[in-house]
Parts: C-alpha cells; sequence; structure tokens
C-alpha cells in the first residue's frame, strides 16, 4: 500500500511543475503581389456589411466589430517597398499587405486568425513576397538548373542578330534571386524566432507545419517563356518548375513531407469555356499547369491545390468592368475634334455621374480599392482566400 503522505507531496509536485509549452507551428507563404496582399483595410467595411460575409467578419472582427489582432500568431514578412527592402514583424494583425499605399492584407490576415481558432499551438508566419516576379526566372528553384531560350527564343534572338549566350547569361544572371533570398530570411527567422516571437521558448521547439505558394501572373503573360503558350501543354515548363520548387523547399528546409499548398490564379472567376475564347482557354491551361504537380504519385496527400477563382465576386467584378467602359467612352469623347474642350469636359462628368447608382457607388468605395489582377483589393475575396489556404492545411473539423 502507497504511502498517503509520499502521494500527497507527488501531487503537488506535479500541480506546480509547469505544462510543457506546445510546439510552435509555422508557416511559409510566398509569391509575388497577390500574396503581399492588396486589399485596403477601407474595403473592411463591406466584410462587415455584406451577409454574405457573415463566418469571415466574425472571424476577422471582434465583438466591438474592430479587426481582431491574434492572440498566439506572429509574423515575420519580408516584402520591398520601391527598390527598399521592408521587414515588418510582430503579433498578426490587419496591416501586413504590400506595403506601398496602405495598410493593407494578403491572405495572411485571415490564414492566420483561422489557424489559431483551430489549434492552441502557438503558430509564426513568415511571409516573402515581391510583385511582378516569376517563377522562371526570380524565384526559379535550384533544381530546374540554368535558363535555357527555348526554339522560339533563340530563333527570335537569331533574327535580330543577337547571341543567344549573352541572352541567357543575362536572365541567369538574374535567375532564382528571390528563391534564395527567401530561404534566408526563412532561416533567419527560424534562427531568431525570439526576435518575432519574444516568449518562444527553444524547449517547445518549432515544426515546419506547411508551405502556401501565390503567384503566377508574371509567368501567365510572359510569350517568351511559354512561347507556345496558345497550344496544349504550352504552360507546361510552368508545372515541371512548381515541382522542382516543391522539392527544393522541402530539401532547403529539412521538411521532406512538409504540406505544400498551390494557390491556383483565379482571377476573373470562373472561366467559360463554351464560347471557344482563346484567351479563355490560354488562362485556364495556365489555371491546370498550375495544379498539375498535386496529382503527381509523390505529392499525394501532401500537396493540396486552392481553386482561388472560387472566391472570385461576380457582383464586383462587374461594377469594375463599368469603370473601365466609362473610361474607354471618355478615351473616345477627347479624341473628338468635332467637340469643345469644354463640352468634351461636360460629357465626360456625365457619364462618370451616370456609370453607377448610389448603392452601386456606395459598394464600389467600400468593396474595391485595386485593379482586377489584384483580386480587386477586396477584403472579400482575399480573406476568403485565406481562410481557404487555412482549410487546406487545418481543416476546420479538427479544431
Amino acid at each position: 500500500m502507497r504511502n498517503p503522505l509520499i502521494l500527497a507531496v507527488a501531487l503537488s509536485a506535479a500541480v506546480l511543475q509547469p505544462a510543457q509549452a506546445e510546439k510552435l507551428k509555422v508557416y511559409i507563404l510566398a509569391g509575388q503581389s497577390n500574396m503581399e496582399g492588396h486589399a485596403h483595410i477601407r474595403t473592411f467595411k463591406h466584410v462587415a456589411t455584406d451577409p454574405e460575409s457573415k463566418s469571415l467578419a466574425d472571424l476577422m472582427f471582434d465583438e466591438n466589430g474592430e479587426p481582431r489582432s491574434a492572440e498566439r500568431t506572429w509574423i515575420s514578412y519580408l516584402g520591398h517597398k520601391k527598390t527598399e527592402k521592408v521587414i515588418q514583424e510582430g503579433k498578426l494583425t490587419a496591416g501586413y499587405g504590400a506595403p506601398e499605399r496602405g495598410p493593407k492584407i494578403g491572405p495572411e490576415y485571415s490564414f492566420g486568425l483561422a489557424l489559431e481558432k483551430r489549434m492552441s499551438n502557438p503558430i509564426l508566419l513568415i511571409k516573402t513576397a515581391w510583385g511582378g516576379r516569376s517563377l522562371n526566372g526570380n524565384f526559379r528553384p535550384p533544381g530546374a538548373g540554368p535558363y535555357k531560350l527555348n526554339e522560339w527564343q533563340i530563333e527570335n534572338a537569331r533574327k535580330n542578330n543577337k547571341s543567344v549566350e549573352e541572352l541567357e547569361a543575362k536572365i541567369n544572371a538574374k535567375a532564382g534571386v528571390e528563391y534564395r533570398q527567401m530561404v534566408a530570411h526563412v532561416k533567419d527567422v527560424l534562427a531568431n524566432i525570439k526576435r518575432v516571437y519574444p516568449d518562444y521558448d527553444p524547449k517547445q521547439g518549432y515544426e515546419i507545419a506547411g508551405f502556401v505558394w501565390f503567384q503566377g501572373w508574371n509567368d501567365k503573360v510572359d510569350k517568351h517563356t511559354y512561347a507556345y503558350r496558345d497550344q496544349p501543354g504550352g504552360y507546361d515548363v510552368y508545372s515541371k518548375l512548381l515541382t522542382h520548387f516543391i522539392k527544393d523547399v522541402r530539401k532547403d528546409f529539412d521538411a521532406p513531407k512538409m504540406p505544400f499548398v498551390i494557390g491556383v490564379m483565379g482571377v476573373g472567376g470562373k472561366i467559360d469555356m463554351e464560347n471557344g475564347d482563346s484567351k479563355a482557354a490560354r488562362n485556364q491551361r495556365f489555371r491546370e499547369a498550375m495544379a498539375a504537380p498535386a496529382k503527381l504519385p509523390e505529392f499525394q496527400g501532401n500537396v493540396h491545390t486552392v481553386w482561388t477563382e472560387n472566391y472570385w465576386d461576380d457582383k464586383l467584378s462587374a461594377l469594375e468592368d463599368k469603370r473601365w467602359k466609362v473610361k474607354e467612352e471618355i478615351g473616345n469623347l477627347n479624341k473628338n475634334k468635332n467637340l469643345s474642350k469644354e463640352e468634351r469636359k461636360q460629357m465626360a462628368a456625365e457619364l462618370q455621374k451616370n456609370t453607377y447608382t448610389p448603392e452601386e457607388q456606395e459598394l464600389y468605395n467600400t468593396a474595391i480599392s485595386n485593379f482586377e489582377f489584384h483580386y480587386l483589393g477586396s477584403t472579400k475575396i482575399v480573406g476568403n482566400i485565406g481562410v481557404a489556404f487555412a482549410d487546406a492545411l487545418v481543416p476546420e473539423e479538427t479544431k
């Protein structure tokens, strides 16, 4: 029979012994301008008032209607402001989007809040993103080898009396620069976690729990690297590059099974393939090329796709289309030499005045803050994409 006094002492010691802190979950986010994030915080108002956005509003706003700040999630964001390198670090809150003309958010905001809601661990987000960067060049992974001109590029160079070797050397001088900066920043943060998360205890340790890739625009519009993009398989090079990228980041971060999420570009929403439009077909081919690595046998179960087209807002897109149509009409007015300058000015003002109803103007002002290729700078769109990224890594039912 156990001595009651010894048992009581043991129990007291157990109560006094602090529980071991849970392991820090680290998530890496990388890409170009849409990972930077161009949803201005003035578009938060639309989320707060839109009945379709109740679940997103509940996630983003506290009981007083103010944007939430995370309790257990920290972030380190390496980006740029013009040519200047910018590093922002601290607890996750609104404002870690593109640093110019802000404050803005990217998918990191709702992504981090959603993860925090679903787990009890402390969380660290490490984001590296730069606008206007390609996978074939700037983020070129080491496993892809040097950039090589394709047949079309070689023929075009010779036609213009340019050296193939010099062109390749010029491209390769910049190839992989952002890839290396991304890896260096992640490793620097992981070596200095307390700089970002002051209460971190090395004894609790950390786990690289996921990587989110949100990029694509510059490759999609690159008619040189993807010279045959109007043909089936014209974007296959992107799929091969992304496959190398996934393998290389897993190797560089010593995380061989690190879950990886591909944010498939969805600007413009779902594509209508019934009308035979060649531009639509090209866009669809690119999206499929982005998603292709997730189908490889070696990536089954640990590489996921998020089709961001599912979070596009057609109503907001229609408002933006109206604005561009009026802009085009005003441009035509200004070319009309049969009208006086004053007449053109008055007609342009009338066109602008009649573009939107008062309700549409209010919606435009509170919901849209950027161009279509930046998902309209809409918090509703970008916020839902961030939640979808979280869903891919930590489904809500696991909370």
